[in-house]
């Protein structure tokens, strides 16, 4: 009889198991991050007095190479150089796209023209350039395309000179920039922290090498080559192996927010010193809860409030019954981790600032309309204080293509 249960219980298990989440497949493809050395070979990028850049990037590219290899196991590095050779642009975005990377990481020094000095580290996401600097850093980096003898065929007659080449990016809607500019972000803030580097922010600009990457992608500014004292730190083991760590460690925090997003939990260890602010967050309320008095819970409850205040303050995207089936547009002007207040000094005394929360970052919106000529008259009329703004588009509430909105406000203009 015995024996008769074993079968019973065998056939039952036999039948069970296929309906078990196959735990091996969620984790079997390795992350894929690309790191992409900028320049090299004949081309030496941004020239200073003591050194090239095509240098400084691949020895920060191969120290943070050898950083995610040496501690995860889990995450394919992929070069696009890993030696002192000229890479075509388009052929750097084509390594990233062939390998089905999930991460692309250039990796570029920055430079000023004259007797200007200029210092810090900024991180670039795709886009139009918002400001003459802003496109002076694009048109520096692809300028790297003159060095290919077929560029005009092979770049469809770009000229990285001619502003008027960078119209092709004005309506260009990434789908990954919200996880680029959130890996940007990370960045900046280890620059910043760890790094105690100048913080020159997030910015965007026309980039082909970015353009071409079917990818979240990000392009690093280390820093200024001509400026002789960033130079000399570019130049230096301390230097260099702290800013490769500062990319690592954004790199972690990326990795694992993704995991989570994608199979709700993750593998990547977060070294004790770089745990994430959730997760510091949550500890600190934890103890401040055991501390009747401490000085660190009442600062804790006084940002809970702020925060509870701010939601009232400064609504989320509208989502009334009056313009829930129509497209909004509006203009994004600035990004946060975390909640402002109506009065922040950053907002240049605009009123009726909105929000919308996307990719754990607070972005905010001002000038909402359904008139897309109104909305870029408005966008073009606060551009001296807002470099960097755009315009984005909602739809029920939900953000949308900005293209397909703009297609259809015209549409039904007509």
């Amino acid at each position: 009889m015995k024996q008769v249960y074993k079968y019973i219980l065998l056939f039952c298990i036999g039948l069970w198991l296929p309906w078990l989440p196959d735990c091996s497949t969620a984790w079997a493809k390795d992350f894929v991050v690309v790191i992409d050395p900028g320049h090299g070979g004949h081309d030496p990028g941004a020239v200073g007095r003591i050194s090239k850049e095509k240098n400084i990037n691949l020895n920060v590219a191969l120290k943070l190479g050898r950083l995610i290899k040496n501690n995860n196991d889990d995450v394919k590095v992929i070069f696009t150089r890993s030696t002192d050779v000229f890479i075509p642009l388009d052929r750097r975005a084509e390594i990233a796209n062939d390998a089905k990377a999930d991460l692309f990481i250039s990796i570029h020094t920055n430079s000023v023209a004259g007797s200007r000095t200029a210092k810090g580290a900024s991180t670039w996401t795709l886009g139009l350039a918002k400001s003459e600097a802003n496109l002076a850093v694009a048109k520096r980096e692809n300028s790297v395309i003159l060095y290919e003898s077929d560029y005009k065929t092979r770049y469809a007659g770009f000229n990285p000179n001619s502003a008027e080449s960078y119209i092709i990016f004005e309506f260009m809607q990434d789908k990954y920039m919200s996880q680029s500019v959130h890996l940007a972000s990370l960045v900046q803030k280890e620059f910043r922290n760890t790094c105690n580097r100048i913080d020159r922010g997030v910015h965007q600009a026309g980039f082909l090498v970015l353009k071409a990457s079917a990818m979240p992608s990000i392009l690093v500014e280390l820093g200024f080559i001509s400026t002789p004292e960033e130079e000399a730190y570019l130049n230096t083991e301390e230097g260099t192996s702290s800013l490769a760590q500062g990319i690592y460690r954004a790199f972690l925090r990326y990795k694992r927010e993704h995991e989570i997003r994608i199979n709700g939990s993750s593998r990547t260890v977060i070294p004790k010193d770089i745990e994430d602010d959730t997760t510091k967050a949550i500890t600190a309320a934890a103890d401040s809860s055991k501390k009747d008095s401490s000085s660190r819970a009442s600062q804790n409850q006084e940002v809970k409030q702020e925060q509870k205040v701010e939601k009232t303050v400064v609504p989320l995207v509208e989502t009334n019954a009056a313009t829930k089936e129509e497209i909004i547009f509006k203009i994004q002007i600035l990004t946060s981790s975390s909640p402002l207040k109506s009065t922040d000094k950053r907002f240049k005394g605009l009123k009726d600032v909105e929000y919308y929360q996307e990719g754990g970052l607070y972005k905010y919106t001002y000038g909402a309309s359904a008139d897309y000529n109104k909305v870029l008259r408005t966008k073009r009329s606060i551009s001296t204080d807002f470099k960097d703004a755009f315009i984005i588009a909602f739809k029920e509430g939900k953000k949308m293509d900005v293209n397909a909105a703009i297609s259809e406000f015209k549409k039904n203009r007509k």
